[in-house]
């Protein structure tokens, strides 16, 4: 974790919780020593932003890509070397299904996500020689964890939404907040994960939640 809390997850003698900053090359370094050998990684780190593009600083978008896109990178490239000698381990990159359905004012958090699909799918190439898996799970609209909670406090942060986008952007926002349609638990995520991590058959990208699976037509 970026700032670890053991309040976060049940206490249990198999889980250690380590700082991780995925935007910092030594903290990764640091935190994949302590680790030690890693069978599998999971790269679920991430910010959200909603704003419409005149709205986004670019300081937030270099930081939204540094931890969603880069980041991601990063940790793959501090455990690569010993999954490639030891000729097996596997990768998961939870993305996001607002890659294959477009919403409005999530354009440079969607890009973030959707250049982690693309570059997945080619290293899953030139990994698979090696006996490493890699994978993608999509969470869908997940209203119980602080996610949502954060990309707003990131706009109040930023000035708010461009006055121009006013009405519109209050339209989206309100819409969000009435959904009533089915939506992601982490549970359907955990799951999600587990079988993109231990299950040999499971797809290239495995959809998380009753709304990533309507999202879209899934081969899963």
């Amino acid at each position: 974790m970026r700032t670890p809390d053991e309040s976060v997850l049940p206490a249990s003698e198999h889980l250690r919780i380590l700082p991780l900053d995925v935007r910092c090359d030594e903290s990764v370094r640091r935190a994949v020593e302590a680790a030690g050998p890693i069978d599998v990684l999971v790269n679920n780190a991430g910010v959200g932003w909603l704003n419409a593009l005149e709205g986004t600083p670019m300081d937030i978008a270099r930081d939204i890509f540094e931890t969603n896109t880069i980041g991601t990178m990063r940790t793959m490239q501090a455990v690569l070397p010993q999954f490639r000698e030891r000729r097996s381990g596997t990768i998961v990159n939870v993305t996001s299904t607002v890659t294959v359905k477009p919403l409005p004012l999530l354009s440079v958090y969607t890009a973030s996500k959707a250049a982690v699909n693309a570059f997945t799918e080619s290293v899953a190439l030139e990994l698979e020689p090696f006996g490493v898996t890699v994978r993608i799970v999509l969470p869908g609209l997940a209203p119980e964890t602080s996610f949502g909670k954060n990309a707003f406090g990131r706009i109040e942060e930023a000035g708010g939404f461009p006055e121009p986008y006013a009405d519109y952007t209050n339209a989206v926002v309100e819409q969000l907040r009435q959904h009533s349609g089915p939506v992601t638990r982490s549970i359907d995520v955990a799951e999600a994960v587990w079988r993109a991590a231990t299950d040999p058959n499971c797809p290239m990208k495995l959809p998380a939640g009753a709304d990533a699976v309507a999202a879209a037509d899934w081969d899963a």
